[in-house]
């Protein structure tokens, strides 16, 4: 069957209004309500709505398509599903409580919500669309491309997956103690694996999408159609290096067991030595045998495995304002 054209011929429009769509039907309940069930989740579903409507329009069910789908599909529903069964047993998402009261804050976060969706989406949605399909012929799925797209999707997965299945099992079991970072399982080798695992997951499918751009008969428009979606793997990359991953995990952390020696309330001498131990030994995104990574020198771990001073907490320059802020808070407590 011919693919259904809709809007344009690259299914940009359609997916960017399905997601606006359905992101602001789920601001509109999260604003009215005042809560965060369903914030997380309306986003990893979004996924699986573009996947399964490309594809479906798109109506060429070869093998690539349906895996591709199938893959951008499983990963959306595992993420969505253990979000909203973490926020449930948690009662609510801690990130939000700055935002939730001010309209055009938490609104914010629901656009960026959209620009993450579509984007990261493209790989799919220019695989399924009608620029690729009406190509004529294709190469069959199996190439060598094809196969290491899903080995890295899978690798990606597991990682993400084992990642955030063992720190929800320690922390429901009350370990490690508060005043020491996490480092069990697959976390003793890197202190972010679930932002590794995604960024695997989506290189992975981006090199399973671009297979037909090899065949010679492909349009020009199609081929450009197709490797441009690159941005999709490189936008998740720059999102969880950059923007909303490491930089807002890192310097937190970094400035809790900083309070935990320094602070007003101080409880335990020793954690910010340990936590620093702690980033000297465990590489900050790939999963690196501690080991070796503790010997390697600074350099190296900021050129190579771009551990870099921005995601850092450092004493001397953030440690006086963390102390200054933490003695008013206490004071308005008081």
């Amino acid at each position: 069957m011919a693919p259904t054209n809709v809007l344009d011929q690259y299914y940009l429009a359609i997916t960017l209004l399905v997601t606006v769509a359905y992101q602001m039907l789920g601001f509109a309940i999260a604003w009215t309500l005042q809560f965060d069930k369903i914030t997380d989740f309306t986003g990893g579903s979004n996924f699986f709505i573009l996947a399964l409507l490309t594809l479906l329009l798109g109506q060429v069910f070869d093998a690539r398509n349906i895996v591709a789908s199938v893959l951008v599909m499983v990963w959306a529903t595992r993420l969505a599903g253990f979000l909203l069964f973490r926020v449930l047993k948690m009662g609510s998402d801690t990130r939000f409580d700055d935002i939730r009261a001010h309209f055009w804050k938490f609104a914010g976060f629901w656009v960026g919500q959209i620009l993450w969706v579509w984007t990261v989406s493209l790989p799919v949605t220019m695989l399924h669309s009608p620029t690729v399909n009406n190509t004529g012929v294709r190469p069959s799925f199996g190439t060598s491309r094809d196969i290491a797209g899903v080995v890295v999707w899978a690798v990606g997965w597991l990682i993400e997956s084992t990642a955030d299945i063992q720190k929800y099992y320690y922390k429901q079991k009350g370990t490690p103690p508060k005043n020491k970072p996490f480092d069990k399982g697959i976390w003793k080798w890197s202190r972010h694996p679930p932002y590794f695992g995604e960024i695997l997951c989506w290189w992975g499918i981006w090199m399973l999408c671009i297979s037909p751009a090899t065949n010679g008969t492909i349009s020009s428009s199609a081929k450009s159609a197709l490797y441009g979606s690159v941005v999709s793997p490189v936008f998740t990359t720059l999102l969880l290096m950059f923007g909303s991953g490491l930089p807002t995990a890192e310097k937190p952390t970094g400035k809790k067991f900083y309070l935990m020696s320094h602070g007003p309330k101080a409880s335990d001498p020793g954690a910010w030595k340990e936590y620093q131990a702690f980033l000297d030994k465990t590489s900050v995104l790939v999963l690196f045998p501690r080991r070796l990574y503790k010997i390697f020198p600074k350099w190296m771990k900021r050129s190579v495995f771009l551990d870099l001073p921005i995601y850092q907490f450092n004493e001397k320059k953030d440690g006086g304002k963390a102390i200054k802020e933490a003695e008013e808070a206490e004071r308005g407590n008081n």
